[in-house]
């Protein structure tokens, strides 16, 4: 789900400046070491993981349909988001070529079945 008010034209090297801009205005920089990163990175992903915890399977497939939830589902989201890429930046990994490389490791390891 695109936020209607998202600008046009963002990519991951535009994301990932902004968010070195922001840590450096703020002098965060010399904290955004890959341990801290990591850590920051598993706390928000938990923090998505408890949105999710005691749903069942069908409240879950319906977690965007209440406005409060997905509001913070979509929050939860960009943090995890936003510290992926920091961690990509800070280790030089670029994240698009890493999951291709990725998707096309896996669809040698699993592939699909040929036909019936």
């Amino acid at each position: 789900m695109k936020d209607p008010e998202a600008p046009d034209g963002l990519d991951v090297p535009t994301l990932q400046r902004r968010l070195a801009d922001f840590a450096a205005a703020r002098n965060w920089a010399p904290y955004h070491t890959p341990k801290n990163l990591v850590s920051a990175l598993s706390v928000e992903a938990s923090e998505l993981v408890e949105i999710f915890q005691w749903l069942t399977p069908e409240e879950s497939a319906r977690v965007m349909s209440d406005p409060d939830t997905a509001h913070r589902v979509t929050d939860e989201v960009a943090d995890v988001l936003a510290y992926l890429l920091q961690l990509c930046e800070v280790l030089d990994i670029d994240p698009l070529a890493a999951l291709d490389a990725k998707i096309v490791r896996n669809e040698r390891r699993f592939p699909a079945p040929e036909g019936p």
